[in-house]
């Protein structure tokens, strides 16, 4: 398969584009950061997805990943806009098979910053939207939504062992997930899955389902 990702430098976008290698697919790494990943399978551009005047010309996508993302630094233009942007560009052909977004538990629960929530509230709805509209391919667009993932992004709360108790006390699973396992769903949900389409599916070990029920004893 033509595999595009974007924000393959670190994170959840890298260890998608390692998974895939590793299976055997050509993947083409979008990123605002240098390339960090070497195989004669991948190839990369350095590119903020802001700047859609800079997203290279790359034609008869398969499956795109839409990974980059940021939390309180231009979260709507980044993780909405910008993807939203990429998707247009790459995704709505006929060659298209899969379109997979990285959204947020936040964004079904708002327990997040504002702007993040709203940005990863509005994937949620764009990936039905898009769902709707390549299915005529054939083609499923779905999002993984996680929860707590061990990344860059997170080493504040990751670093703070206080924090990262009161973090736990929130999360029934008492771990957050590795970059690493949150591949292995976007594998699935591209690669293996043909059927399942315009779904928001929550990975966050139970934080979501979790609740304080109070009552008289």
């Amino acid at each position: 398969m033509k595999v595009l990702i974007t924000g393959t430098s670190r994170g959840i976008g890298k260890a998608a584009a390692e998974y895939f290698i590793e299976n055997g697919h050509t993947v083409t790494g979008i990123d605002r950061l240098e390339k960090s990943i070497e195989s004669s399978l991948y190839s990369h551009y350095l590119c903020d997805i802001r700047n859609t005047d800079m997203l290279p010309d790359l034609s008869d996508i398969e499956i795109l990943v839409n990974s980059a993302g940021t939390q309180n630094e231009d979260d709507i233009d980044t993780n909405l806009k910008a993807l939203i942007a990429v998707t247009e560009k790459y995704a709505i052909q006929p060659k298209i098979k899969s379109v997979l977004n990285i959204g947020s538990a936040c964004g079904h629960t708002g327990a997040e910053f504002p702007e993040y929530c709203a940005s990863k509230g509005g994937v949620t709805a764009y990936t039905k939207n898009v769902a709707f509209r390549i299915a005529k391919y054939g083609a499923t667009c779905n999002s993984i939504d996680p929860g707590g993932v061990i990344t860059h992004l997170n080493d504040c709360v990751l670093n703070d062992p206080a924090l990262w108790a009161k973090v736990m006390d929130e999360t029934p699973l008492k771990r957050w997930a590795a970059p690493r396992e949150i591949a292995e769903w976007i594998y699935f949900m591209t690669v293996t899955n043909r059927f399942c389409t315009g779904q928001n599916i929550i990975v966050d070990g139970g934080e979501s389902i979790n609740f304080h029920f109070i009552w008289k004893d």
